[in-house]
């Protein structure tokens, strides 16, 4: 019985001979995982519920006549733009993010503090283009329950529908870009003061820019859905 037990373990012992196992991962990092798995569940089911709305009904808004604005600037005749332009600033600081990890991976705390700081002025650029946005489409009669009265051959149904999911599924999506933000300032916060130089490791900067990630990969569907479908 004992040789078979130990035949057992030699097995075990040999299973893995790939390298690095994967299931080798930090707890706070696998559970970074497990939340943004979740939380890509709850934007699934705020988009099929979007695309069900939107190809269930006959009549939609046209994103071309929405949002044809540039805040400040133009009132209309420039479709997408302004979005392209908001889109655009939430990748950089996706690749910043990437340079303020990798930096992170040789202990860089001046490298990793400067892409953490253009991170965070990207994320607030992006709120500030998004605020502006809504405050625009709210001075034209969009909003939650409402529709502009000029549109014409439209649905009130798939008006009023599409006025309350955009500003419902944008702003959450806003909501998550905010806390990144956030969260990013008290990482900042941390690296200047020499924390990670003590524990040794920048790996709270390389958890932190998996959430990060995740918001700009989450706004180019929502992106895709409500601006271009």
């Amino acid at each position: 019985m004992s040789a078979a037990i130990s035949q057992l373990d030699e097995i075990k012992t040999d299973t893995w001979s790939g390298g690095k196992s994967p299931f080798a991962v930090e707890y706070g990092k696998i559970m970074m995982w497990f939340f943004l798995l979740s939380d890509a569940f709850t934007f699934s089911a705020f988009l099929i519920y979007y695309g069900a709305q939107r190809f269930s009904k006959m009549t939609w808004p046209d994103p071309d006549e929405v949002f044809q604005s540039i805040p400040g600037i133009a009132d209309g005749g420039y479709p997408l733009v302004f979005v392209g332009i908001m889109t655009f600033i939430l990748i950089m600081s996706s690749v910043t993010m990437v340079l303020a990890v990798e930096a992170g991976h040789r202990r860089s705390k001046k490298e990793v503090a400067g892409w953490m700081v253009a991170t965070i002025i990207g994320g607030l650029i992006f709120l500030g283009c998004q605020a502006a946005e809504w405050t625009h489409l709210h001075h034209e009669g969009y909003w939650w329950g409402r529709f502009p009265e000029f549109y014409t051959g439209i649905e009130t149904v798939s008006a009023l529908q599409f006025s309350n999911l955009f500003f419902t599924i944008t702003g959450f999506h806003g909501f998550h870009v905010f806390t990144g933000v956030i969260v990013n300032i008290v990482i900042l916060i941390m690296t200047m003061s020499g924390v990670f130089e003590k524990r040794g490791s920048y790996l709270m900067v390389e958890k932190v820019g998996l959430y990060w990630h995740f918001v700009d990969l989450v706004w180019v569907f929502v992106f895709t859905f409500f601006y271009l479908v």
